[in-house]
């Protein structure tokens, strides 16, 4: 499409951390899934994709390579994760409590914990926006994607 497409065509995920479980590996592959779809990514001072990313952690900080569609690099960041520490520990313990409620809880409990998900979810979201602001533009569906696929690096290694 060329100049001005800001979107990711595809999201690698390092793999040399190996796989986790089955529930999340199944949020990995839908959270790649719904982010090639639909997503807004810019690279802020690129003239335009598509993109592909790849995310990886590196000596515990996130790496966020971003090339073109083509092969060429486009830029590299490196995240601290001690902004998102607190929220993924929250996360992961919630995200247990949802797992477990779902093969033995009733319809109201599930649902009770799993707003308490989706406002954790969107707290470590927003973190993500800001922590990339000034290096990449991204609306809040991109960065829930991209939260979820943080928390999946981060649960493997």
């Amino acid at each position: 499409m060329g100049q001005g497409d800001f979107r990711l065509s595809d999201v690698v995920l390092d793999d040399s951390i190996g796989r986790s479980t089955p529930d999340v590996e199944h949020e990995r592959a839908v959270a790649i899934f719904d982010l090639v779809e639909e997503n807004s990514f810019e690279p802020l001072g690129h003239a335009g994709g598509p993109y592909i990313l790849r995310l990886s952690l590196v000596d515990s900080k996130l790496m966020l390579a971003i090339s073109a569609e083509g092969g060429a690099d486009v830029a590299t960041h490196i995240l601290s994760l001690t902004p998102f520490r607190r929220i993924i520990k929250d996360y992961f313990m919630i995200c247990e409590s949802y797992y477990e409620a779902i093969r033995s809880s009733t319809p109201s409990r599930i649902e009770a914990i799993d707003m308490g998900r989706r406002g954790i979810h969107n707290e470590g979201s927003q973190t993500l926006m800001t922590r990339l602001d000034g290096k990449i533009r991204i609306d809040f569906d991109t960065a829930r994607r991209l939260f979820t696929l943080v928390c999946v690096l981060y649960w493997r290694g």
